[in-house]
């Protein structure tokens, strides 16, 4: 087997760069006369949890046409391996690294004859995720993803002989509700991702959603490490803004995503005027409505995103800091957001929190902040469970995510969709 190849560098040089995986012990094509070489991509979806790879589709259609009813999850096996993409260092600790065989739930072809081989996948299972959390950086980082494929099966063919590839080429890591954020960065450097909708010139200017990240989504430059992905990567905080239905609600919405060049926590009066850069400019270039924007921010990023209504009282027409921080974490030292600045805010405030969440205690922090905001709203939840599976109780943003929170029977985003500026 050649080399193996890491999906960072798949990702900087283009699927061309990647390095071939030879099939151990394969049979050439048609017969042993010419070798077939096949690429293939990782597919990946973002669940509520993390996103994961859930299937792999091997470049078939110019070998069709392959008979569908020959392929079963028995035809081919796929291993992952996932390693860090910066040093870990003695004694510290990366959650998520993994090396083991993915199980193939299922083998078919997609409407370009192309194989895809589903993989299987949950929340909370092991092995298939694309990000771990380097526990001293208290940063989520992409892992380096190789996948190895064999071929157990020659794949039957309608029109010709059996076919048994020798030589599967790894491709670069999709994901179409990621890949629909464009990259970005502002004059001040600091990198973002933009979702931007369909347009129609009748329809005017668009609402602008900005989505502020937690504190694992930062970049982490002591190790030059600033991806611009991982606030899509990690969650559905950004992503659940750019779906149809939300879509459909806000009438066509820009979402933009900044990336914190280490934690918003860190300083979030220097990072405030930094965001209100990216707003202005893309109120400025872009079809934004000024008196429509929207900030939206979990744990770090709802201490950012009170913290930008703090600095601009007149720029936002609504905010939703979820988990956010009030009080320093560590029970020492001035608290974040003062008493003063909160009864100051004016923007439409709904705070979102989770009363199991055990690492933004509720009580001093949404509840504290929703005493004193005047007419905030607030939605205080139990735990964290969607489609039957308990989360960390810190992980509320689950919920405005899937637009749950509601009061009054209206929802929390037809409740910001419903407010101007």
């Amino acid at each position: 087997m050649s080399t193996p190849v890491t999906r960072r560098s798949v990702l900087a040089g283009g699927a061309g760069a990647a390095i071939g995986l030879a099939l151990p012990g394969s049979a050439a094509h048609a017969g042993g006369r010419h070798p077939t070489s096949v690429s293939f991509t990782l597919d990946a979806s973002t669940l509520d949890g993390g996103e994961q790879v859930t299937s792999v589709t091997l470049d078939t259609g110019r070998l069709g046409p392959i008979d569908p009813a020959g392929l079963t999850p028995a035809t081919f096996t796929v291993h992952a391996k996932a390693t860090s993409p910066i040093p870990i260092a003695p004694g510290d600790l990366i959650f998520s690294e993994y090396d083991l065989d993915r199980t193939v739930t299922a083998a078919r072809l997609d409407r370009h004859g192309n194989i895809v081989l589903e993989l299987s996948h949950a929340e909370g299972q092991a092995g298939g995720g694309t990000l771990g959390y380097v526990l001293s950086r208290g940063r989520n980082v992409q892992l380096d993803l190789v996948y190895t494929i064999t071929q157990n099966a020659p794949i039957a063919r309608r029109h010709a002989a059996p076919l048994t590839i020798t030589r599967f080429v790894q491709g670069r890591l999709t994901n179409p509700e990621v890949d629909a954020f464009s990259y970005h960065v502002s004059g001040s450097g600091l990198k973002y991702r933009l979702y931007s909708p369909d347009h129609s010139p009748r329809r005017g200017r668009r609402p602008l959603i900005v989505w502020l990240h937690g504190g694992g989504e930062g970049a982490a430059l002591s190790d030059d490490y600033y991806d611009n992905e991982t606030t899509l990567r990690a969650n559905r905080g950004a992503l659940g803004f750019a779906t149809p239905q939300a879509q459909r609600i806000f009438s066509g919405a820009y979402v933009v995503a900044p990336q914190s060049t280490s934690y918003w926590m860190e300083d979030g009066p220097r990072f405030a005027p930094l965001i209100r850069e990216i707003v202005q400019d893309l109120v400025r270039r872009k079809r934004v409505d000024p008196d429509r924007i929207y900030v939206v921010g979990c744990s770090n990023g709802g201490y950012m995103s009170l913290e930008m209504t703090v600095a601009y009282p007149d720029l936002f027409a609504a905010s939703v800091p979820i988990c956010g921080v009030v009080e320093p974490l560590s029970g020492e030292g001035p608290p974040l957001i003062t008493d003063a600045e909160l009864a100051s805010i004016r923007t439409p405030t709904w705070l979102v929190t989770s009363l199991d969440d055990d690492t933004v205690p509720p009580e001093t922090n949404t509840i504290h902040a929703h005493d004193l905001i005047p007419g905030s709203l607030v939605s205080l939840y139990d735990s964290v469970v969607w489609n039957g599976y308990q989360f960390p109780g810190h992980w509320s943003w689950i919920y405005v995510a899937r637009n749950d929170p509601s009061l009054n029977g209206t929802h929390i985003w037809q409740w910001m969709a419903r407010r101007r500026r």
